[in-house]
């Protein structure tokens, strides 16, 4: 597949060449899905060490975690159209089906919903995805795609005969690939504000960069079908990155505009994450936080709303 198409296409998989090898890799969709009361996330991957490859399937829910592993003959995968599929479960842009049952775990998980509306960021040449001209720094360790910002939800996930509705609710896409996820890293998410209808993600990662590192910024606030975007590529400013056991304070600057989230969180379900290609790093993720953000032109106050149900994932600090 060329490689220009699969990066104009982040969706698709971008790890073709990596199954006849013995390198590290990583790739992993993430799609959620949240309504008044509960959310549910479910994140469908591959890691490759040597010879050794697999597949796999992360469930989050607002109070537990699991781990489901597969065989990597059970991955299946699509290009036109995009469309991944792990044992009896399928996930594109148009929705997933859900298909799992665990023993060991005491799980039983199935259902199906639909996507529709897609919200995407801003995209062209140079900036093929929120990761913007570093898209084409073929050794990042870690490359990190918005497939939706926001998406209507229709459909039911039951999980152990107990059943959460998502009609005409709010869902969120994204992945990551490549080797190992970063060291230390803030991500949250919140698409559930209270006044508006707007959409918000960020993340704030040390990225190792050959002999040195440095902090990479990538942000987006959505308000209606206007974005507004703050990353490291288009010289936007960390003016503060507070972070302490319960609360979270962010503040950026590019230009004339401020953006402030506020967060206060707790410590979230288990996840694995990958180090190089091997999903030996626990983190820990909520999908139930709350954040404020607010967005100021100089002295004045354009957009300030609070969004529950936000994914929120604090590592390494």
């Amino acid at each position: 597949m060329n490689k220009l198409f699969l990066m104009k296409n982040p969706e698709l998989f971008q790890g073709e060449k990596y199954l006849n090898t013995t390198k590290t890799y990583f790739e992993g969709w993430y799609f959620k899905n949240t309504n008044n009361q509960n959310g549910i996330s479910f994140i469908p991957g591959i890691n490759i060490v040597q010879n050794d490859k697999k597949a796999f399937i992360q469930v989050i829910t607002n109070n537990k975690s699991y781990f489901v592993d597969y065989n990597i003959k059970d991955f299946e995968y699509s290009f036109e159209p995009f469309c991944i599929k792990i044992g009896n479960n399928t996930f594109s842009k148009k929705g997933i089906h859900i298909d799992i049952k665990d023993v060991k775990q005491n799980i039983d998980i199935y259902g199906e919903v639909k996507y529709s509306n897609s919200k995407n960021i801003n995209t062209n040449f140079l900036n093929p995805n929120i990761m913007g001209p570093f898209s084409y720094i073929p050794f990042m360790e870690c490359n990190h795609a918005i497939l939706s910002m926001q998406n209507k939800v229709d459909g039911q996930i039951s999980i152990n005969n107990k059943k959460l509705n998502f009609d005409n609710n709010v869902g969120y896409i994204e992945k990551d690939w490549g080797c190992s996820f970063p060291k230390s890293y803030i991500w949250c998410q919140g698409n559930c504000f209270q006044k508006t209808n707007a959409s918000f993600m960020i993340s704030i990662a040390d990225i190792p960069f050959k002999l040195f590192s440095f902090t990479g910024i990538i942000c987006v606030l959505m308000i209606n079908n206007k974005e507004f975007k703050f990353t490291t590529y288009n010289d936007s400013k960390l003016l503060k990155y507070k972070v302490d056991n319960n609360f979270l304070d962010i503040l950026l600057k590019k230009g004339s505009y401020y953006l402030n989230i506020k967060s206060t969180y707790d410590k979230g379900n288990k996840l694995a994450a990958p180090v190089k290609g091997k999903m030996s790093k626990e983190i820990f993720e909520s999908i139930s936080s709350l954040i404020k953000v607010t967005l100021k032109k100089d002295n004045t106050v354009i957009f300030s709303d609070t969004s529950a149900n936000c994914g929120l994932e604090i590592v390494g600090k």
